[in-house]
This record gives C-alpha cells, structure tokens and sequence, in this order.
C-alpha cells in the first residue's frame, strides 16, 4: 500500500513538473511598435510568424508614443521583449552618436556591441531602408530628364522645392543638401508632412523630400530620385531583442532570423500602400505577405 502511495505521489510529482517545466518555453512573448503603418505592418509580421512557427502566445503594443525614446527604456526593462527599429535611428537616438559612420558594416557592428552590453541585440535585417528621398512627378521627371540628383541640380533653377520646416530649416538636411549637389531652386515652400503630396499633385511644387518606403509614392504615380552621391544617409529595419527573451524562448532567435533580407523597399513601400491607400487593415496585409513568401499557409 505504501508502495502504491509513494508511486502515486511520485506520478503526481512529475506531472506538476511537466506543467510547469513546460511553461518556461511557453509565455507571452511582447512586442512593441512605433506610431507609424509600416511598424503596425512589421510587428503584424513578426507576430504571425512567431504564432506559426511556435506555441508562444504574442502581444503587440502598437503606437507606442515617442517611439524609439520611449520604447528603448521599456525593452532595456523588460516591460518589451522586441521591436522594429531601424540602424541609423539607434545610432542617434540610442547610442547618442553625433558622428555618423557612413559604413553600414562597421555602423551595424558598433550598434552589437553597445547593444550587446544592455541586454540586447538585433538578430538581422529585414532588406529594406527607410531612408529621406527626392520625389517628383512623372511628367516633370520626363520633362527635365530626371533620373538622379545630380540630374535634379542641373534643372533645379526651374523647379519650386517643398518640405516640411524641420527639414528645410534644419542645418544638416535641406541646406547641406543644396551645398552637397549645387542645388539652387527657384523658390522653396515651408509645409506640415501630411500636405507635401497633396501639393506636388497639385502641382504647388515640383520636388518634395519623402521616405522611401512612404505609400503615397506609389499611389501618384511619383518618382523617387536616385541618391547618385550617396547624399542620404540609409536606415535600414531589423529587429531589437532582449537576450533573455532569446533564452527564455528557445525557438525565437530562429523565427527573427527568417525575416533577414526578406523585405525589398518595393514590397515596404507596397504594404504601407495596400493600407493607407486601399483601406486594408495591417493584420491582413502581413498575412499575405507571409503567403506570398511560403512561411505560413494559406
């Protein structure tokens, strides 16, 4: 009888070790995202690979005001497991780097190290940069030949320049801009973001400074500049992470890695269309992407 009791207790032991043994693979993993389409898109993404590949359970903070400021201090908390950032946002605003290292090898691997020693670390990049560009009409493009920036400088003397005033002002953007390719336009006009386009469609302006990654580019049918100086600085997406996170969650570092040169800057740019422009929600739109890419099942 004592023998039975002991085995009995012995059984109901390791059930409760299998219980909660198991529950350190498993857990909510958390994911936060900046105010912005393509972070929804991107979080939407990671998500429902994590789901496909694994049973961790995902949350997803999406908008999460002030972005990198505050979410960074949230992440290095552990209030975050991960988000999207981009390179050269970390290198500003993390790291607090006032020289910008023009070498994307050498930026990524300073951000490891100083990354590493908080806690964290990027496991890869997506393929794509969202970084400022030169936009104009497709007309105007054909018109003055346009195809570059050095192209652009050549008719500038023709062409009316609008941007938001953050960026015309700004001593590093605008104006170094304009000193770095000769740039002379006719006349500049001050805008908030949100008009830019509707002005260069209105023809109020013909260059405008955008993201290249931005959906209203393919909705008016505009050309983005080529950066034939390599003027722009690029920011390339990719994926912070707790190191912790990684070990308490076996099978994630391998689920992030997928999404390494996944993304073109057209697929980005299509996304952020298909949502801002068609009205479809970001869940959906990640969805398909997935299948299209034959990681999650149709």
């Amino acid at each position: 009888m004592k023998q039975m009791k002991k085995g009995c207790m012995l059984l109901i032991l390791m059930a409760v070790m299998m219980i909660f043994g198991g529950c350190g693979e498993k857990g909510t993993i958390k994911i936060a995202s900046k105010p912005m389409t393509e972070q929804y898109i991107l979080t939407e993404i990671i998500a429902q690979l994590i789901e496909e590949e694994t049973d961790y359970e995902v949350e997803i903070t999406k908008g999460v005001g002030g972005g990198t400021t505050n979410i960074h201090p949230a992440l290095v908390k552990g209030e975050f497991d991960l988000y999207p950032e981009y390179t050269r946002t970390a290198w500003l605003n993390v790291l607090k780097k006032e020289e910008m290292e023009k070498d994307d090898d050498a930026l990524y691997a300073q951000l490891q190290e100083e990354y590493g020693e908080m806690g964290l670390t990027w496991t890869g990049l997506y393929g794509f940069s969202n970084t400022y560009g030169l936009a104009v009409r497709e007309e105007t493009a054909k018109q003055y030949g346009l195809s570059t920036y050095s192209d652009l400088a050549a008719a500038s003397g023709e062409l009316v320049f609008g941007g938001n005033p953050d960026y015309i002002e700004l001593e590093t953007g605008f104006p170094r801009l304009c000193a770095a390719y000769n740039m002379n336009f006719k006349d500049t006009v001050q805008m908030e973001i949100a008009l830019k386009y509707e002005a260069l469609k209105n023809q109020e302006v013909d260059v405008i400074n955008a993201f290249t990654t931005d959906a209203q580019l393919a909705a008016n049918n505009l050309v983005l500049l080529t950066d034939d100086n390599v003027f722009f600085e690029t920011f390339e997406a990719g994926t912070v992470v707790r190191k912790d996170a990684l070990e308490k969650y076996p099978k994630l570092q391998g689920v992030l890695e997928k999404l390494n040169g996944l993304i073109s800057e057209d697929e980005m740019q299509q996304m952020n269309y298909e949502v801002e422009v068609n009205g479809k929600e970001d869940k959906e739109v990640a969805r398909e992407f997935l299948e299209k890419k034959g990681l999650v099942g149709k």
